[in-house]
């Protein structure tokens, strides 16, 4: 079954590689409504921020109405060896790989190979027998167990209502069972340990009721391997990067380009407690679609860029347009408790479609945008985020792990808005 879906999927994906030594075509900020003036802000407050410690370096890429507008590197690939940061530097990019795995999960719904409310046992029958967890201090364990009301679906896994969490994000007994996050489950153990891992485990809650951030993605990148044959690099490869020019994008950062791989401070510059970036230069077990690809600030602005444009870039279709519609579409159904402001408290207040969150009202979020506009930040310090009646997109790469990680979401975000002006 798996070589025969291989060999559709080889004859129905047929892409020659994109390249130019800009993500998009450059234009003057003035020419698509920006102030190339309000635009120089942002140089100022990271460069004053290099000079205090607080920032190694970062490269941002600014994106309106198709064109390049704004395209810089600031401080520091890496501050101990003293080598300066360059607009192609590669960088961990943790949680925005999730995104781009929901793409590729999306391309085979597209081809008839994968639908959306399947179970997730059905391409991964290890979890077809799953138990919910009851809290419950009385008991041995800290919960009780009951059966699911329903199996947890492939939307489940995309939108992050699954009820398969990460340990590392709670205290209660069910998150002490699970692994901490992706990068460490990725490091820790092969894909199918890692299947057979989460599958023994009770889940935090009942499959649809409620949005917890967790391995959602990491088992959907299984479900695409099963499905499509192929390791999931080697898919998104060939369905995705490859077809939008994504050239530095991939599960690792080879030799042959480890002098562009942008590193972190040692130590947390607020706490002075170390820090952890997973070093992408060292092969993983398994590649987990959760939070395990490297990038570049170009690579991802043209990702962006292709949702944008309602599936494609450059000539070249990823996905249909009413795919993507419903990818962008707030998939949280009235009822659904929404614990999105926990994993990321930018995001606050936000819907969640597949892979992206999504924002609902004009008010009440953290951030400046429209209603409409999609994103998902990396924890390592790398966000991102598109608005489709600005006709925006946005990429800020930094290995900013520690909570500094939230005060650059908040100004870049207010920075780039306030340089629009028509």
């Amino acid at each position: 079954m798996r070589s025969r879906l291989a060999c559709l999927l080889a004859a129905a994906f047929t892409f020659t590689s994109a390249s130019a030594a800009d993500p998009l075509p450059a234009a003057a900020p003035k020419s698509v409504g920006m102030s190339a003036e309000r635009l120089a802000r942002i140089g100022e407050m990271l460069r004053a921020d290099i000079d205090k410690g607080r920032l190694p370096g970062a490269v941002i890429a600014v994106a309106r109405r198709g064109k390049l507008v704004y395209f810089q590197a600031f401080g520091y690939l890496d501050k101990d060896a003293g080598t300066k940061m360059t607009t192609d530097a590669i960088f961990s990019i943790a949680s925005m790989t999730k995104p781009m795995v929901a793409v590729g999960a999306l391309e085979l719904y597209e081809h008839g190979l994968l639908q959306i409310d399947d179970p997730v046992s059905k391409y991964l029958p290890q979890f077809g027998k799953q138990q919910v967890a009851v809290l419950n201090t009385n008991s041995g364990a800290g919960y009780d167990t009951v059966a699911a009301a329903r199996q947890p679906t492939i939307m489940d896994l995309l939108r992050h209502t699954s009820g398969i969490i990460y340990g590392g994000r709670g205290a209660t007994p069910v998150h002490k069972l699970y692994p901490a996050s992706s990068s460490s489950a990725a490091l820790e153990m092969t894909g199918g340990e890692f299947i057979g891992k989460l599958a023994s485990l009770p889940l935090l809650h009942q499959p649809g009721a409620v949005w917890d951030y967790g391995f959602g993605l990491d088992v959907a990148g299984q479900v695409i391997e099963r499905v499509s044959g192929q390791p999931l690099g080697q898919y998104l490869s060939a369905q995705l990067w490859q077809p939008l020019g994504m050239k530095d994008t991939g599960f690792g950062v080879p030799p042959e380009k480890a002098n562009r791989y942008a590193r972190a401070f040692a130590n947390d510059p607020d706490t002075g407690k170390p820090q952890f970036v997973l070093d992408l230069s060292r092969p993983l077990k398994f590649e987990c679609g959760g939070g395990c690809a490297a990038s570049t600030a170009a690579d991802y602005l043209r990702f962006a860029q292709m949702l944008l444009n309602g599936g494609q870039l450059g000539g070249k279709r990823v996905l249909g347009r009413k795919t993507v519609d419903y990818m962008l579409s707030n998939q949280l159904a009235p009822g659904v408790v929404n614990l999105i402001g926990n994993a990321d408290p930018t995001r606050a207040d936000m819907g969640f479609g597949l892979g992206v969150a999504v924002q609902t009202t004009p008010g009440i979020v953290r951030t400046a945008g429209s209603v409409g506009t999609f994103s998902w930040p990396g924890a390592y310090g790398t966000n991102w985020w598109a608005d489709p009646k600005e006709q925006l997109a946005v990429v800020f790469m930094a290995q900013t792990p520690g909570p500094i990680r939230w005060h650059y979401r908040y100004v870049i975000n207010a920075l780039v808005n306030q340089a629009i002006v028509d």
